[in-house]
């Protein structure tokens, strides 16, 4: 093994052959404060002495020849089944994006939009599995329990090559920004997507408002229940959101399957200029990179969740084969029509339609407290260590919630059109979380011994970058010219 890795891995403070002081060699060395990680608090992120690890644990720091195993070493209060795991991924993963795929086929084609799909899922999934390699790497070396996504990154860095060790805090603040950034982005379409549905089902049956009345009317409602700050309390509505979610995308199956048209009624392929919406929007409902670390560190048989059986593939199979039906099915039912949203497209005059849009609304509203936390949890670290009593503490954190609520409200009524939010959101964010940190995480956990032959994973990770920053920076510039210019594309 390369001396540049050897800190990570010795035993005494002195010099280590890298270049590195006793100072910096023991900061390596330290233990992460896995309190301080947001990902890592799910079972219960409003109790400060929760833990993934008993601080009297003896295990921690072993000098033993026996190789660490990360989740021998996890002590969780309330440790998920491979079911509950799988329910939770399926539901991190269907939100709004794929209401939105109908649209995204439109701007790529019928076949394009196919293969694109799947070929996204796939790629998505694979960086997956890298940010789970290489926390369990990291782990390994560092004989810690878990990390964060965070956590990861910086840890990655930090016994990575010298030259980017200095690096370290940046790429884990960029990693924590981009969070923040896609949850609240998610919360916006959230906030578009309940308002522009439940206009269509009272201005058929009463009267038509513009959108952001009822943004407005949505607020304090959307405020009182972000003020819930555990999630152990949310489980009911998040159980409730699942079972609205299944009901109304099986009804919006029926109608998309009746009376198909032929595949030459609409385009099998769409122009350049196009092409980056299409990203945008893919991208983005391959939302749950995110919760696969939480996931994977709460789960009873972590072991179970790799593999290609496992946990991670089973779920997003069924995701991408759900995102590439509901959108080849609703752009070839709908065509060049499809809105934002395929529940806009169901036929008003019919009482189901408008059930299945009242049942996918107040399901998005329920499920805008799961997207909320996440940003909150970062945020709440941040807090805390500025605050120093817990009365400021709390009334901090409840003037936190109730801004940023109010914040994505904004953001909503600025920009009311759902298909371009959605994109933007997701080249913006979903495409530096999904598709260029993981594969950089790779190259800088394994570097430069551990790359496979000729390089092949340096070259298959620099690939997914340049196809990640690609589409951050034309997705990014269609959506915003989308944005100021409806018409224009």
């Amino acid at each position: 093994m390369k001396n540049e890795r050897e800190p990570l891995l010795a035993s005494d403070g002195g010099s280590n052959g890298s270049g590195l002081d006793a100072v910096e060699h023991q900061r390596l060395l330290a233990r992460p404060d896995l309190r301080s990680s947001p990902e890592n608090m799910i079972v219960d992120p409003s109790n400060e002495t929760d833990s993934l690890v008993a601080k009297d644990d003896p295990t921690y720091g072993s000098s033993s020849g026996e190789p660490y195993e990360p989740s021998m070493h996890r002590t969780l209060e309330h440790p998920t089944t491979n079911l509950d795991t799988m329910i939770h991924l399926l539901k991190g993963n269907i939100g709004t994006g794929i209401l939105a795929m109908p649209d995204a086929f439109k701007h790529a084609g019928l076949y394009v939009g196919l293969f694109g799909t799947l070929f996204m899922g796939a790629v998505c999934t694979h960086c997956m599995h890298m940010l789970v390699n290489c926390s369990h790497e990291l782990c390994r070396r560092l004989q810690v329990p878990s990390l964060s996504f965070a956590d990861v990154c910086q840890r990655a860095f930090e016994s990575g090559p010298i030259g980017l060790r200095r690096y370290s805090k940046l790429a884990t603040n960029l990693i924590n920004m981009f969070l923040v950034i896609t949850q609240l982005g998610f919360c916006c379409v959230y906030f578009v997507f309940v308002a522009a549905n439940l206009r269509e089902v009272i201005a058929h049956y009463f009267f038509d408002l513009h959108t952001r009345i009822y943004l407005l009317l949505l607020l304090i409602p959307m405020v009182l229940l972000n003020l819930v700050k555990n999630l152990k309390y949310l489980t009911p509505i998040s159980l409730i959101a699942a079972l609205l979610t299944v009901t109304g995308l099986s009804c919006t199956f029926y109608y998309m399957l009746q009376d198909l048209p032929n595949t030459h009624t609409v385009k099998p392929y769409s122009t350049w200029a196009q092409l980056p919406l299409y990203f945008g929007t893919a991208i983005y409902a391959f939302e749950g990179i995110g919760m696969v670390l939480p996931l994977e560190n709460n789960m009873k048989t972590p072991e179970d969740f790799g593999g290609w059986s496992g946990v991670l593939n089973t779920g997003m199979v069924i995701v991408a084969c759900l995102y590439t039906a509901v959108g080849f099915f609703g752009y070839l039912k709908y065509g060049d029509s499809v809105k934002g949203s395929i529940t806009l497209n169901l036929p008003g005059e019919e009482f189901i339609a408008q059930l299945v849009r009242i049942m996918m609304a107040l399901a998005i509203f329920f499920s805008y407290s799961l997207q909320f936390f996440v940003p909150m949890s970062i945020l709440n670290v941040h807090i805390r260590r500025r605050l120093h009593t817990e009365q400021s503490r709390l009334i901090g954190e409840y003037l936190t919630r109730v801004s940023l609520v109010v914040f994505t409200f904004i953001l909503a009524a600025m920009i009311p059109n759902l298909g371009a939010v959605i994109s933007l959101v997701g080249a913006v964010s979903s495409s530096t979380l999904a598709l260029i940190f993981p594969p950089l995480i790779e190259i800088v956990t394994f570097w430069p011994d551990r790359l496979g032959r000729h390089y092949w994973i340096l070259w298959k990770d620099v690939a997914i970058m340049v196809f990640g920053i690609l589409g951050f920076i034309f997705g990014t510039y269609t959506s915003v010219a989308q944005i100021l210019n409806p018409d224009l594309v």
